[in-house]
């Protein structure tokens, strides 16, 4: 699965991105402010500083700004299914999608708190992953602190709620993929196939907890 798994990860970059001489991608700069603005239809699910109320919408300050941008993109063009976001994303424009995606990032996220009782086993498998199965820690891609990586890109998973996380993962596991260049959506179910429904909640909480900045 490891070689599937690096394979997957080389197909990274979506075609917004432009990857420079020395390997490095870079996605056409938003305007926070401007998002701002345009980020005031969000607040009703997302909250009005990104961080939800309620756990089946994910927060989303602090998240990378060409991450987020990016699966306003899919969400827009169908290769990631929400009927809900499908529809705020239709009418969004590129630029507004980059502006959606600066503002939230300047957005502060708060942590949650993570289940006493899952945190041996989700804190294990997030840094240290399962050499039995050939299961990669989460650390590798996402982190010590969870921030992931906005060059690559790997979103920001510390501090989410347990419930999305475990939905997506759940999604990940059944196969879910999506976006022609989401390799690491499709090292995510190569991963999340492994998982078991105890090890998913473990980890969400786990996560849900982990501080990042």
């Amino acid at each position: 699965m490891r070689a599937r798994l690096i394979a997957g990860l080389l197909a990274l970059f979506s075609a917004s991105a432009v990857v420079a001489a020395d390997g490095v991608a870079s996605f056409p700069p938003g305007d926070a402010q401007a998002g701002a603005t345009k980020a005031a239809v969000c607040g009703a699910c997302h909250g009005m500083d990104g961080n939800s109320a309620d756990p089946q919408y994910p927060k989303l300050a602090g998240q990378h700004a060409a991450y987020t941008a990016r699966h306003l993109a899919l969400y827009k063009s169908g290769e990631r299914e929400d009927p809900i976001m499908a529809g705020f994303a239709s009418v969004l424009s590129e630029q507004d999608m980059l502006d959606l995606g600066a503002h939230f990032a300047t957005l502060t996220l708060t942590p949650g708190i993570a289940d006493d009782s899952m945190v041996a086993i989700g804190q294990r498998l997030y840094r240290g992953g399962d050499s039995a199965r050939d299961l990669p820690a989460c650390i590798a891609c996402h982190g010590p602190t969870g921030e992931g990586n906005p060059l690559v890109p790997y979103p920001v998973i510390a501090g989410q709620h347990a419930a999305y996380t475990a939905t997506m993962l759940r999604r990940y596991r059944d196969g879910a993929v999506y976006g022609d260049a989401e390799g690491s959506v499709v090292a995510m179910a190569e991963v999340a196939a492994e998982l078991s429904d105890g090890e998913i909640e473990a980890l969400a909480s786990y996560l849900e907890g982990l501080h990042g900045r």
